[in-house]
């Protein structure tokens, strides 16, 4: 039998965990545990952490000394690390200090968290925003804080993690369409009309495949049967639409959706925090009744005002959005060209589908040694059989990056004889 990995093996001198009475269970935790993960280990699905010894770049530095190209950050705009993003959290912090030490009803909300809420009401053209520590907190306190068992909500099977639990956490009646299935969704808000109220919740941009939803015909629907229309914008916010406003504006749909979940972790800074965006009564409610807004420290200063700073830059500076759409383009058509199947249209998350979990962990594996920082993806991140090596193109990448990239896919999938 195959050892527990040695990452997760129990330390030879730590305390063992007391037994549990026999008279209740026969093994104890440590027992458990360990034979599940000999079991992920054995299926070649355990997720080691690969050790970043720089910043979040284009170019980063690893454990080993290398520097190696990243093809897996969620950096879009190559904001990470620029210069006017570091030096706003640094202003930042001299001004308004390290964090608050408080949640935002007691003594946490300082002028920059009112004025960053005020800049994405007018990014999205809504009337207010509140800001959480991230969009999964958002995700969590938004269905349990404006929906009760009286109403109902209305899920994508194959929406982010983060809805799934916050749907959870909330009263409201559950129905659940196929994923971007606009007749199965027509038949599910048919079945809720005896509901006070009727959600409609979407990712935006699914973040496995790096498909847009059918936004327009959903929106068709919920007009259709008075559905509230809310959406997660995390891998839309600064990464699609004419100026980086997301699937709505990709749509030319701005005014079409009723409530708006993003993030400042991924296009707009990479730091943290979320945010829900939407109508005035939404956010106040949710001001009211929101726990993750409630019990959660404020944002620090510097996230808050790197978050902001951000947005102006995207205003400002549209060139990173330009060069993102332009290596999105570059690679998915010299990877489809090479044979490669890839997942998505027209998004820079463009997974590259391989099926076995084994093969994508090993290849991505191999493309390090070519200098590509890449990550397999497999099972319980995506369903079983779909493994895959998402890639995600940035605006920090230059052209010569991502035909390295390709080249490497190729020398390495006519090897394995996937391509």
């Amino acid at each position: 039998r195959a050892a527990a990995p040695a990452a997760l093996a129990a330390p030879a001198a730590s305390r063992a965990f007391r037994a549990t009475p026999a008279a209740l269970y026969d093994a104890d935790l440590r027992d458990v545990l360990q034979e599940e993960l000999r079991g992920i280990n054995e299926a070649g699905t355990f997720k080691r952490e690969r050790v970043i010894t720089s910043a979040q770049e284009a170019n980063i530095s690893v454990a080993s000394g290398d520097r190696v190209l990243n093809f897996c950050a969620n950096n879009y705009l190559g904001l990470s690390n620029h210069p006017r993003i570091t030096e706003a959290g640094k202003r930042a912090i001299d001004s308004h200090g390290m964090g608050l030490s408080s949640v935002r009803f007691i003594c946490g909300t300082q002028d920059i968290h009112k004025n960053l809420e005020k800049e994405m009401s007018a990014f999205h053209g809504m009337e207010d925003t509140i800001l959480y520590p991230s969009c999964f907190d958002a995700n969590a306190g938004l269905f349990e804080g404006v929906l009760t068992k009286d109403d109902a909500v209305i899920s994508d099977e194959l929406n982010h993690a983060s809805i799934i639990d916050g749907i959870r956490l909330c009263k409201a009646q559950r129905y659940r369409y196929k994923h971007a299935n606009l007749e199965d969704l027509e038949k599910q808000l048919q079945e809720a009309q005896g509901q006070r109220l009727r959600m409609v919740v979407t990712d935006g941009v699914f973040s496995m495949d790096g498909e847009v939803a059918p936004l327009p015909e959903i929106a068709d629907l919920c007009d259709k049967y008075k559905a509230i229309l809310m959406i997660d914008e995390c891998h839309g916010t600064g990464v699609i639409g004419k100026t980086g406003k997301g699937t709505p504006e990709y749509y030319d749909m701005m005014d079409r959706v009723d409530i708006i979940n993003s993030t400042f972790g991924k296009a707009l800074g990479g730091a943290t925090g979320g945010y829900t965006a939407g109508p005035q009564e939404v956010v106040d409610i949710l001001r009211q009744r929101g726990r993750p807004y409630l019990f959660s420290n404020s944002l620090c200063p510097a996230t808050v005002a790197s978050a902001h700073e951000s947005v102006r830059l995207l205003a400002d500076a549209p060139e990173p959005l330009t060069r993102l759409k332009d290596n999105t383009a570059l690679f998915r058509s010299r990877m489809t060209e090479a044979g490669f199947d890839l997942g998505g249209v027209d998004h820079p998350i463009s997974p590259v589908m391989l099926g076995d979990a084994r093969l994508a962990s090993e290849f991505a594996d191999e493309m390090l040694t070519k200098g590509i920082y890449v990550i397999g993806f497999s099972y319980p991140v995506v369903p079983k059989g779909k493994a895959r090596i998402r890639v995600q193109l940035s605006g920090a990448h230059t052209t010569d990056d991502v035909n390295r990239c390709v080249d490497a896919f190729i020398e390495i999938g006519k090897r394995r004889n996937v391509i």
